[in-house]
């Protein structure tokens, strides 16, 4: 399989260890960005600030976003995303730990593909992180 691109916009270091760590543990063997915050997150999209020289024409082939961001949230990212036409397609996974019904409403209406809650068990995130990534990029056909 060729190697993917995957974008992960988690603002908390101990979750971003987390997933790096998943996807290492499950050997998934693609390409990780790590984005901080919303602001780096539109940077990116943008390819403004330290993704300025960002080859336009490479996209992603999964997005994992958390929703509750500092500076702009992740509610505004999954908008702007959808609203640019090159990543208007791309799955955007939204991994938060938030259960709130209105948050999975509105991600759902902003464009998410799939909305998947945080688990405190590492073996569990451990499978949360292996099944997102074995659907998205493995099963799911894409553009």
């Amino acid at each position: 399989m060729e190697n993917k691109l995957i974008v992960i916009v988690e603002d908390n270091p101990d979750d971003r260890e987390l997933i790096i760590r998943a996807f290492k543990k499950n050997s998934i063997g693609s390409r990780l960005i790590v984005l901080n915050d919303g602001v780096e997150a539109l940077q990116y999209l943008n390819c403004e600030a330290a993704y300025k020289d960002r080859d336009v024409k490479e996209l992603p082939n999964l997005i994992i976003l958390d929703i509750k961001l500092p500076k702009i949230d992740g509610k505004e990212v999954l908008k702007s995303y959808r609203a640019n036409t090159h990543f208007k397609n791309i799955p955007i996974v939204i991994l938060s730990s938030s259960s709130e019904k209105k948050d999975i409403f509105d991600t759902y209406s902003l464009g998410a593909n799939s909305y998947v809650k945080k688990n405190i068990d590492f073996s569990r995130f451990l499978d949360i992180i292996n099944t997102t990534y074995k659907y998205w990029i493995e099963i799911n056909e894409s553009l």
